[in-house]
């Protein structure tokens, strides 16, 4: 197949045209062509289908969009694995099928390759191949913004290498032919200074000074009445030589001779068979020829971790340039970071100026004179030095050159931007790990076989595994090439175990384990231990003051500590959250100081470093709770040791205390196995039981679920009876959540039992409260007052007034399906004042809802759109989700009591959109029995149907039989033909 998207979307297959159906299907396909061999997620083609705006079914409606560009591509050419379905997305596997975008931007490649190598017609060839495949503007038809701004991408590089191919060429002397060319393109993209100097010289070349000055008149003008800026300096300086008749414009008679003299180096290593990728990285250095010749040293710097590939992109870039110095290249391994000691500048200059052609006995001893005569010697000559592996400043001072002429690129661990930033014309480059596509590439060219192409999946995996490190990637390919018999899935699970990967891609003393180690070595002993430390945490990244518990210091010195080692290349910062960096390892890193941690540290101090980070997180966590409800409330602490921060720290750190839990939820769901595995029970269950705000508020059920099983087998691995009660009873709660009344009531009796045992009264309360919550599931109402009225008294008893407020609002639902709504107006109105006065905005939600469900039963609208209105202030300004949800609906139905049913409308559809998020089939089958009730009010007697229908379903699925029945009732209303009035359905959508 051939897919085509320089221009409209168009596909082919043997000639013959494949056709889409629909905008949603071209977007889709546009996208995927967008990111070939890549995984495009859901969320990312939702976002383009429905331009940030997706519906609460736009994945269902994505996968079926999907399945049926699968069948067509079938049907037209049998072809069934061009899509692929890898999490969390789809993934174009383009195989032998062609791209034009992607042909385009590997003719590009190619013509800059010879360019940089000084082959100027084979160059040209290349860009014109490339230009020829344009039909139009990129995806042109396609309105998706998403897709746009990718294409806006494409259509910048045409009009790059269309510059480029009008430089080459009047580099080979074709200004005549150029005229006319680039003064259409001129006309067409005013604004691009490079293609209006192109036209100026190309006018000056051809005897037309005087249209090359008006060039340059019509493009000030331009930029200053639309931008109100004056040209570029590179512009202005044309413009100067060209009034001045500069000598410098005009071509030479003929092509200088690069021939090298007896004298010239060609110190170089040759380049890396599989060096892959970096054309962002290689662009970059491109720019040190613009400095050729300046009144400063051009200087690159190129920084990463040990085999990242710093050397390998340096002799790739200086061999593509060596071209553009013709006096010669010159190469020194410098060994900052090898077992042997880094080399003298001193030597490293003698061997130079041998090179040089400077006779041995002319050369002096003392170094700094050595500078001097290396500076004397290459004055006025071209140049390039590559000092690779450098360790300091120090190291590499005495072997800059003084002239401009030449170029200096410098490989290290270690940036040295402080130094060399100001007196050079510097270019500072850190170099990252690979990405997928560019890893992949690297891996399958060093196979050399079908074995990565026919497994992407696999291929992706050994990719991350690998950390995306070319050296790494180079070892595991060679692994490969080795065992031919080998799957690609075969070595991914060898390199899965993480007790084996190092050792796997270690084979002797150049692999993984020893680039670590060298750069370990130099580590100050505080870093190295914090090193060690911070990875035997089980976290993805981290804030500083984790280190600061790990190793009982000040934060600001933990600070530092791991400010090292960010300069050292060990962890990198991942953002900033609560106004605070945070911090990340790569695998292969924290794998290493995982091995030293155990190599070093005596186990028992491991332990306490673990204990206080843990301990750290737990006062967190437990501050961040009572925060949100006001005190040590609703919830039980066992005897797990705090580790409390400085006060300005946590205060500064819990601002908002939801923003930090959701910044530290894969931290805490991290730790609390971790603690579990190590038998710390009492953390395990502790940091569970607090973390249910965040769990419960922001409906992480899965986390939740984990946490609490994990917890519980501690708890009982270690005999742990009053955690085993507290993870019951967590579990019971989530069992109700999930609508599973009959295994919550279980995990109930189970609690109950252990927290009588133990005389835990408030664990008891707990328990009678979500019990009575199961009574009143199971419709026995007069149970579940019972049992809600001994909570209650246990609760005022022990003094957790949150809980109180809680039993308060979970009665006056009770009373109000008793059918005994002034109860229920009571009861609702008095858990509205506690909660309030608490000054806990999700309990005051919760009983406001819960109060105007019952002023809805008296039949006080206006009242109950004021307490739903409250309501959906207080839970929208904490990010509860689930609460927003109950808000929305109180408040359709309170607008719907007033007549106001186009208002109630639209927000009981805002509530079934919210309800879909979360998601909660409770409350999206409310809402949709009240909004088949509104729409069939407004006539819409099908879509009234369709509603109470999937209701129906969705009550079923979660046992509630009485709603179940009210979804029933309304869909006979429908199928009768007949509807009731307003009031008569409202009736049959309350409790």
């Amino acid at each position: 197949m051939v897919f085509r998207i320089l221009g409209p979307l168009d596909i082919s297959a043997g000639g013959a045209p494949v056709t889409l159906t629909g905008a949603r299907q071209r977007t889709i396909m546009s996208m995927l062509l967008l990111a070939p061999n890549r995984v495009v997620s859901v969320e990312t083609l939702a976002d383009a289908v429905w331009n940030g705006r997706p519906p609460a079914t736009a994945r269902n409606q994505i996968a079926i969009c999907v399945s049926a560009l699968r069948k067509t591509l079938k049907a037209t050419v049998g072809a069934d694995d061009v899509l692929v379905t890898s999490h969390p997305g789809y993934m174009l596997f383009a195989g032998e099928h062609r791209i034009d975008a992607v042909e385009f931007e590997e003719r590009a490649a190619l013509g800059r390759e010879a360019a940089r190598s000084g082959r100027p017609e084979e160059a040209c060839a290349h860009f014109e191949e490339a230009l020829a495949m344009w039909r139009g503007p990129a995806l042109e038809g396609i309105t998706a913004e998403r897709a746009q701004a990718e294409a806006t991408r494409l259509n910048e590089m045409r009009l790059d290498v269309h510059e480029e191919h009008a430089g080459l060429r009047l580099e080979m002397g074709h200004h005549r032919e150029l005229i006319g060319e680039l003064t259409a393109f001129v006309r067409e993209h005013p604004l691009r200074e490079t293609a209006k100097a192109h036209l100026m010289l190309a006018q000056y070349r051809s005897g037309r000074r005087a249209e090359a000055l008006e060039t340059y008149r019509d493009g000030q003008r331009l930029l200053a009445e639309e931008l109100g800026i004056d040209p570029g300096p590179a512009l202005q300086e044309l413009h100067e030589e060209i009034l001045a008749d500069s000598p410098r414009l005009t071509l030479p008679a003929e092509p200088v001779a690069l021939v090298p003299s007896a004298t010239v180096p060609a110190q170089l290593p040759s380049a890396v068979a599989s060096f892959t990728g970096r054309r962002r990285e290689l662009a970059a250095l491109d720019t040190l020829l613009d400095h050729l010749g300046g009144p400063a040293l051009p200087v690159g710097s190129l920084t990463g971790i040990g085999g990242v590939g710093k050397t390998a992109l340096a002799v790739h870039w200086a061999r593509q340039v060596a071209v553009r110095f013709p006096d010669g290249q010159l190469f020194a391994d410098l060994r900052g970071y090898d077992e042997e000691e880094p080399r003298r500048p001193s030597a490293v200059l003698d061997r130079f100026l041998r090179a040089l052609g400077v006779p041995a006995p002319q050369i002096p001893a003392d170094q700094n004179e050595r500078t001097a005569l290396f500076r004397s010697v290459l004055d006025g000559r071209r140049v390039l030095i590559v000092l690779d592996n450098a360790r300091s400043f120090q190291q590499i001072r005495p072997l800059l050159p003084g002239s401009g002429r030449c170029c200096v690129l410098i490989t290290s661990r270690d940036p040295m931007g402080g130094a060399l930033a100001g007196d050079y014309a510097f270019v500072p480059l850190h170099l990252d790990a690979l990405g997928q596509d560019e890893a992949i590439a690297l891996l399958s060219r060093v196979v050399g076989d079908d074995r990565l192409t026919g497994d992407p999946v696999a291929a992706a995996r050994l990719a991350a595994l690998c950390d995306g490190l070319p050296l790494a990637l180079r070892i595991a390919a060679a692994r490969l090439t080795a065992k031919p018999h080998w799957t690609v899935r075969s070595l991914v699970a060898r390199l899965e175990d993480q007790h084996r990967r190092l050792d796997e891609l270690s084979p002797d003393e150049r692999g993984v384990r020893a680039g670590l180690r060298l750069s370990y070595r130099d580590l100050p002993e505080a870093t190295a231990r914090m090193f060690r430390l911070l990875a035997t945490v089980n976290v993805p990244d981290f804030a500083a003051w984790a280190g600061a518990a790990l190793l009982d210091i000040d934060p600001l010195d933990a600070e530092d500590l791991i400010e090292e080692l960010v300069d050292a290349q060990f962890v990198v910062p991942v953002g900033t959250t609560t106004g605070h960096v945070r911090y990340r390892f790569q695998g292969l890193p924290r794998l290493f100081a995982r091995e030293r941690a155990l190599a070093q540290d005596a186990a028992p101090d491991l332990r306490r470093a673990v204990r206080r980070v843990l301990g750290a997180w737990l006062a967190l966590a437990a501050e961040a709770h009572r925060r949100v409800y006001g005190g040590d409330y609703t919830v039980l602490h066992g005897p797990a040791p705090l580790h409390p921060l400085p006060a300005h720290l946590t205060d500064s750190l819990l601002q908002d205390p939801m923003e930090w839990f959701e910044s530290e939820r894969t931290a805490i769901t991290g730790l609390v196995e971790q603690a579990a595995r190590d038998a710390e029970s009492a953390f395990a269950w502790d940091l569970t039981m607090t973390s249910v705000t965040l769990f419960q508020n922001r409906n992480y059920l899965e986390d939740w679920r984990h946490s609490c099983e994990a917890a519980l087998a501690a708890a009982r691995q270690t005999g742990d009876r009053l955690g085993e009660a507290v993870m019951l009873h967590s579990l019971g709660t989530l069992e109700i959540v999930e609508w599973s009344y009959d295994r919550a009531g279980e995990h109930l009796t189970d609690a109950l039992r252990l927290f009588e045992e133990l005389g835990q009264d408030q664990g008891r309360a707990l328990v009678l409260r979500n019990l009575a919550l199961c009574a009143r599931h199971d419709g026995e109402l007069d149970h579940a007052r019972d049992l809600g009225h001994r909570s209650l008294e246990i609760f005022r008893a022990v003094g957790d007034r949150y809980a109180e407020a809680h039993v308060l609002g979970m009665l006056a639902q009770v009373e109000l399906e008793r059918g005994d709504p002034r109860a229920s107006l009571q009861l609702s109105s008095e858990a509205v004042a506690r909660s309030r006065a608490l000054g806990t905005a999700r309990g005051e939600a919760q009983s406001t809802v819960r109060l105007a469900e019952a002023l809805l039963h008296q039949g006080d609208g206006q009242r109950a759109e004021e307490a739903g209105r409250r309501a959906l202030d207080l839970v929208r300004a904490g990010g509860d989700r689930r609460g927003e949800a109950h808000a929305l609906r109180a408040l359709g139905e309170a607008l719907w009591c007033q007549g106001r049913t186009l208002e109630a409308e639209e927000a009981v559809r805002e509530a079934l959109r919210v309800a879909g998020k979360v998601p909660d089939r409770y409350l999206e089958g409310r809402a949709r029995v009240v909004l088949g009730s509104l729409v069939l009010l407004h006539g819409d007697a099908a879509g009234a149907a369709e509603c109470f229908t999937a209701a129906d379903e969705l009550f079923a699925g979660i046992g509630t039989s009485f709603w179940q029945e009210r979804a029933r009732q309304l869909g006979e209303v429908v199928r009768g033909g007949a509807v009731p009035g307003s009031q008569d359905l409202f009736a049959l959508v309350q409790p």
